[in-house]
């Protein structure tokens, strides 16, 4: 009986313990690489809106709160471009009229994002999220007493990481916590100027 134990038993039991330990290694390695794959996804989509609301910003002078309104906005709207023709050091061409300014209207679909896989109505929904659609607020705050129009995107590390380990989820949420950050991914900020940046920046 002994000789079987040692023989036999053993072996499965070393070879099943090995397993478990290297799973439980490898699982905190693949959820790292995982995280990478989807948050690359969704950074591109949070820089897309932010592309979209400084420009439509630029236009009607505040953001926008609603990203039917932003995929409007790059579907039907237009921006005008001002070029200049010669150059206002050129005192000769200033004096004799040659320099002169141009306005032209162009759409946006034509002058923002023009990368061939690229559709409008994509930036409405977080990638692998399942279909849950990014949040956005829009708001104006008095700063140093000038009105600043402030804008921020984000979305909750549940949704970018849908169908992953949960304790996992929960502890990098933690990690992102305890260093007084987002727990998710987010663009701009509607609590102080922040220059639009992004949380991965």
């Amino acid at each position: 009986m002994k000789k079987l134990l040692v023989i036999v038993v053993f072996p499965i039991i070393i070879v099943v313990l090995g397993y478990l330990i290297v799973v439980n290694i490898s699982k905190p390695v693949r959820f790292h690489q995982e995280v990478k794959k989807r948050e690359v996804l969704v950074v591109d989509r949070l820089k897309d809106i932010r592309t979209l609301q400084v420009a439509y910003k630029t236009k009607y002078g505040k953001f926008t709160s609603s990203l039917d309104t932003l995929i409007d906005f790059y579907k039907l709207d237009s921006i005008v471009i001002v070029r200049q023709v010669g150059s206002m050091d050129d005192s000769l061409a200033v004096a004799q009229k040659r320099v002169f300014r141009d306005s032209i209207k162009i759409p946006v679909r034509d002058t923002l994002i023009k990368r061939a896989a690229f559709v409008a109505d994509s930036i409405r929904w977080v990638p692998y999220s399942g279909g849950k659609e990014f949040l956005m607020e829009a708001v104006i705050r008095t700063v140093s007493g000038v009105p600043v129009p402030l804008f921020e995107a984000y979305t909750p590390w549940e949704y970018v990481l849908t169908g992953m380990d949960r304790q996992l989820i929960v502890n990098l949420k933690a990690d992102n916590k305890s260093m007084n950050r987002y727990p998710g991914l987010k663009v701009g900020s509607i609590e102080s100027p922040n220059n639009n940046a992004g949380n991965w920046e």
